[in-house]
């Protein structure tokens, strides 16, 4: 095919993606992972590339659709019943591997050792934190894998694994829509968990007197820190809505005075911040993980490192211009830009 205005490659190429099964792609609920490879294929496809993606069977796509189980699943602590799936899907791309030109997998590592036995070339974009003890041992042995991270910071934990490069997420520039005049409400938007400190975010809008909404989904797993919370969703000026559609996360978004952001973790990426920029919409976040990557602190909202610097933020946050947070989107964060760096990882190795 010809170059036109979506497509930097001259040539059309037959592209793989590799999705979790965890979540449909695009997920109807919460799922960044999933939400992320739901904007590539769709760009890459857009561009005019034959893609095939490996999801499970409720995925909705342009792209081809192999499924190894007709509707996603959310495992409980006990349920192993994905690893069965994820294994059939894994032996569903090998058996169709040689029919691309190259295969870029999103399934964390359980792919390793069917990726070392492939004729075509193959990329893994890792989506999760790195900092655990049982990858060092991991990446010794599969040191040949090429990676691509989320963000610089992903990597620190694991120097010695084998980088290529590092794709920001982006999405859909028209996904939400600009809101220069917010509503007066914080929210907290994303999962119930240690990590994501719905605690913190609880006393600062309670110290700035300001209402707060929790769209947030409670996993299996979470149910016992839950509990341990719960009783701060029962204060007059909070509002928990649970876990919301693209339709409503639209709306809470666009009209929030800012996201809360403080997690406690190596946060890899942080795809709802992105999200919040898009609508024009600031973020307070504290300084783990990518936050200061991602961020652009003053301009897309205010990084901090205790509770203390949030509320003072947080009180600052309308000084902020609205317009200048959809200016840095634009400028970093689209599926455009995203497609188009994932494309030239994809032809750097296909020219080896």
């Amino acid at each position: 095919m010809l170059p036109n205005e979506h497509n930097d490659s001259i040539i059309a190429m037959k592209i793989a993606q590799v999705a979790p099964i965890f979540e449909s792609v695009p997920p109807k609920g919460y799922g960044g992972t999933e939400r992320v490879i739901s904007y590539l294929t769709e760009e890459l496809v857009e561009r005019g590339h034959e893609v095939t993606l490996f999801a499970s069977g409720d995925s909705v796509t342009a792209a081809r659709l192999i499924s190894a189980i007709p509707e996603s699943i959310r495992p409980g602590p006990k349920d192993w019943s994905w690893m069965a799936y994820h294994t059939i899907q894994m032996d569903m791309v090998s058996q169709l591997a040689d029919n691309f030109d190259i295969i870029h997998f999103h399934t964390d590592y359980l792919h390793y050792p069917l990726a070392k036995k492939l004729r075509t070339p193959h990329v893994t974009t890792l989506h999760g934190r790195q900092d655990l003890p049982e990858l060092a041992p991991l990446y010794r042995h599969f040191a040949d894998i090429p990676l691509i991270s989320i963000s610089n910071s992903q990597r620190k934990p694991l120097p010695q694994a084998n980088w290529i490069a590092t794709v920001h997420h982006g999405l859909p520039a028209d996904r939400y829509s600009f809101h220069s005049t917010p509503n007066e409400y914080f929210l907290f938007l994303g999962r119930i968990s240690p990590e994501k400190r719905i605690d913190r975010a609880v006393e600062i809008a309670e110290r700035c007197g300001m209402p707060l909404y929790i769209a947030a989904k409670i996993d299996k797993m979470d149910e016992a820190y839950y509990e341990t919370v719960r009783h701060l969703f029962r204060k007059p000026y909070v509002t928990y809505v649970g876990e919301v559609g693209d339709k409503e996360k639209h709306e809470l978004l666009t009209h929030a005075k800012a996201l809360l952001f403080p997690v406690d973790w190596p946060e890899p990426f942080g795809l709802v911040m992105i999200e919040a920029f898009s609508c024009g919409t600031p973020v307070i976040a504290y300084a783990q993980g990518a936050i200061p990557e991602v961020l652009e602190n003053g301009v897309t909202g205010f990084v901090v490192t205790n509770q203390e610097e949030a509320v003072q933020a947080a009180m600052r946050i309308g000084e902020l211009d609205r317009k200048a947070c959809r200016a840095a989107f634009e400028r970093r964060f689209t599926a455009a830009i995203m497609a188009k760096n994932y494309l030239r990882v994809y032809d750097r190795l296909l020219s080896h």
